[in-house]
């Protein structure tokens, strides 16, 4: 299995864009949608996992979630696996590498935006914040600090 931050520059780049547009999963054809209209840039990437070269899960890193005006970043979002490999702690490696990637660049803690009950708090994050979204609903910010 192999974990790896992409951009618009890598190959894999098409082939994650028709697997996340195609997943089960409603909020991948937003995702789809932002990596095709080139929203990632910087030092912003889509974290893949792929196993026989087959994508079988990915999450973000990026400037911003669904929650806007916020002074803090960066955020660790769209994090999906696939059902076919649910259960092997998938979401804690591409979170793991994803605070690793946080820390090479400076930065001293990483959020998820979420309204899931007690499954990032296993990972060591801490509710630090409520807003409300782009849909008006309220959702949870959770802070690591690495």
């Amino acid at each position: 299995m192999e974990l790896k931050f992409i951009t618009s520059n890598d190959k894999e780049w098409q082939k994650a864009i028709e697997y996340i547009q195609n997943c089960p999963w409603k909020a991948g054809k937003s995702l789809a949608s932002k990596m095709i209209n080139n929203y990632f840039n910087d030092w912003q990437r889509v974290l893949i996992v792929l196993k026989d070269n087959n994508i079988i899960a990915f999450c973000t890193f990026t400037k911003e979630d669904c929650i806007k005006n916020v002074n803090y970043r960066p955020f660790i979002g769209y994090i999906y696996v696939d059902e076919k490999y649910r259960g092997y702690r998938l979401s804690k490696k591409m979170i793991d590498k994803a605070i690793d990637y946080a820390s090479s660049l400076g930065f001293i803690a990483v959020y998820i935006v979420s309204d899931h009950v007690n499954l990032y708090e296993k990972y060591g994050f801490k509710i630090c914040d409520y807003k409300e979204n782009r849909h008006g609903k309220i959702e949870k910010i959770y802070q690591k600090k690495i």
